[in-house]
């Protein structure tokens, strides 16, 4: 089957009744928060965000409705301002809040089949005159709207579907991969899904797309857009704010999962590629056997706030331990799923390095050379120095178990509170 042909009979967009009874459900809150806005004299403005009012929201059990709540630039504490406002009329209409901590903390109120996110935001007249990230979502959303239809529309959700399958949607930090409104933008310039796949798939080194061709050149775009913000392997110019890289946050990792899929998707065109994947136990532990290794599955938990700073916390520490791990094993796959409560599962696919060799001191530093002496076994002399040869005789299983026996305190500094390593 041709793509063309695959891509016409999916259909990942909500239905005209989910979408009218999520506008309605919408349109009721805001005018609660409004209502209580002009009660407490503030001077403020409500407006719908994100997906729902770009019309690119993809059909869930749960959808993610973004409000934003632009105050004046004459307050400070926008958080402060906001916790007051949705209290009081969450408690009059009897709803049930969430405080989550951000760049900016905000509020989550679950409703029915959609989770409100309730954000403050400065009223800026510029880009430029932003303070947080989440001042821009006024400007963001006006771009897009202004710049899809039906057909653009339609072709992006069918990007983030593609993207969320690949467990790559989400500038959050345990992701690292594409935006929403990043995917919108790249859309946006490529016209269509089949375009943007056709012409990832080529790019070697870094790229750089300036979708309003704000730069006369695009070496300059290196120059006025801050460098900790320039390591993607695609640098997207925000088309509302030119010192911006829409996908910053955006890994070589993510992306290099990114090309395959769309080697692969463009090569053999199949829905399978927009299906969320489960992880196949049986066949990570047959890949395992295959190549004459190790197969381990590690749960973590931590205690901290779930979404971003959970899930954040325990893909570095699934990272600290790859470093571990490697001084001992090859680590030929590892993949790493967040739950987005508490916890995530951690597979590992390795082979031992049968034996390393740890260096010691200097033989002319006699005191630290007997200590060496004492504390390894086999012990040579090599160059100057003293050498230990280490024979790898334990399994992965058994490295972890120990290295979190012997551990506690520092994996508690951490943040994880629970590492269990299974059969």
């Amino acid at each position: 089957m041709n793509i063309k042909k695959v891509l016409e009979k999916i259909d990942f967009a909500p239905s005209k009744e989910e979408i009218e009874k999520i506008k309605k459900e919408t349109g009721s809150l805001c005018i609660s928060i409004e209502e209580e806005i002009k009660k407490q004299k503030i001077k403020a403005e409500v407006f719908v965000g994100g997906s729902l009012a770009k019309k690119t929201l993809v059909k869930r059990e749960k959808y993610d409705i973004d409000i934003f709540v632009r105050f004046d630039l004459i307050y400070e504490n926008l958080s402060k301002k906001l916790e007051n406002i949705i209290s009081k009329m969450a408690k009059k209409k009897k709803l049930k809040v969430k405080f989550v901590h951000g760049s900016r903390d905000y509020i989550q109120i679950e409703k029915g089949n959609a989770i409100f996110e309730i954000i403050p935001v400065l009223k800026i007249n510029k880009p430029k005159e932003g303070r947080n990230v989440t001042d821009l979502s006024y400007f963001h959303v006006n771009y897009i709207k202004r710049r899809t239809n039906e057909k653009i529309a339609r072709e992006i959700i069918i990007a983030k579907v593609f993207c969320n399958a690949q467990s790559i949607y989400g500038a959050e930090s345990y992701i690292n991969g594409f935006s929403g409104y990043g995917l919108e933008c790249l859309i946006i310039y490529y016209k269509s899904f089949e375009k943007m796949l056709r012409e990832f798939v080529k790019v070697q080194k870094r790229e750089i797309i300036d979708p309003e061709k704000i730069y006369k050149r695009k070496d300059n775009v290196l120059l006025e857009i801050n460098e900790s913000k320039l390591q993607s392997p695609i640098i997207l110019v925000d088309p509302t704010w030119k010192e911006r890289n829409v996908l910053a946050a955006l890994s070589k990792e993510s992306f290099h999962k990114f090309q395959e899929a769309a080697k692969a998707f463009l090569k053999n065109p199949n829905k399978k590629f927009f299906e969320e994947k489960k992880i196949d136990n049986e066949g990570l532990e047959k890949e395992a056997k295959n190549k004459k290794a190790e197969f381990c599955h590690v749960i973590l938990k931590t205690d901290r706030q779930t979404g971003d700073i959970a899930g954040t916390k325990l893909k570095k520490f699934s990272y600290f331990l790859i470093r571990e791990i490697e001084r001992y094993f090859f680590v030929l796959r590892n993949e790493f799923f967040y739950d987005g409560k508490h916890g995530a599962d951690f597979y590992l696919i390795v082979k031992s390095k049968k034996e390393i060799v740890k260096i010691g001191p200097p033989i002319d530093r006699k005191k630290d050379a007997s200590a060496f002496r004492k504390r390894n076994r086999n012990v040579f002399e090599k160059n100057g120095s003293l050498h230990s040869k280490i024979i790898i005789n334990f399994s992965l299983k058994k490295f972890l178990r120990d290295y979190k026996r012997k551990n506690v305190k520092k994996v508690r500094e951490m943040g994880i509170t629970g590492m269990q390593v299974l059969k």
